[in-house]
């Protein structure tokens, strides 16, 4: 495995964003998946976190017409979006440590995930689906980087300012 001293960032990146993702090959190798795990956290928890934050934006969007709403959702997933384009290496070794056939949580679906109620229910589960990967993805890049857990944080409080000022329209 090569060290971190030996990854360059692309051109165009600044080396301290690059190192954000390399720092994970210092990460103790137990065994081949110690690595891998970590990237396929990452990987569910990005996706999670953008999808939930997109389905309320839809809701913000198309139900209730809220421009703020909606812009400060888009914003925040856009956020999340560019922590992962900021470090090109990221995306590689995600796609590649990606499993999707063998995730033992891909097709266990709580009954309660496929009752929804109306709008607002839709949006409530979403809202609370974006914070809790918000807060996974704090957590896990503690292991790698601080400064980017950080970012996850600050995030994640953002998204609980916009949650408060939704709830006029939940019920």
């Amino acid at each position: 495995m090569s060290s971190n001293s030996s990854l360059r960032a692309p051109k165009g990146r600044s080396n301290l964003a690059f190192k954000e993702i390399a720092s994970v090959a210092s990460l103790p190798r137990n065994d081949r998946t110690s690595k891998d795990c970590l990237f396929r956290i990452i990987d569910a928890n990005f996706n999670r976190s953008r999808e939930g934050l997109r389905v309320c934006e839809e809701v913000a969007r198309f139900i209730w017409n809220s421009h703020s709403l909606t812009r400060e959702l888009k914003a925040v997933r856009h956020s999340i979006t560019n922590i992962l384009k900021n470090v090109p290496a990221a995306s590689r070794m995600i796609l590649k440590t990606r499993d999707v056939k063998s995730d033992v949580g891909r097709i266990e679906r709580e009954k309660s995930e496929m009752r929804r109620l109306d709008y607002s229910d839709i949006f409530g589960a979403n809202i609370e689906r974006a914070k809790e990967s918000l807060r996974v993805l704090e957590e896990f890049f503690k292991l790698t980087d601080k400064n980017v857990s950080a970012k996850f944080t600050k995030l994640r409080f953002k998204v609980y300012e916009i949650e408060k000022k939704a709830l006029s329209r939940l019920r």
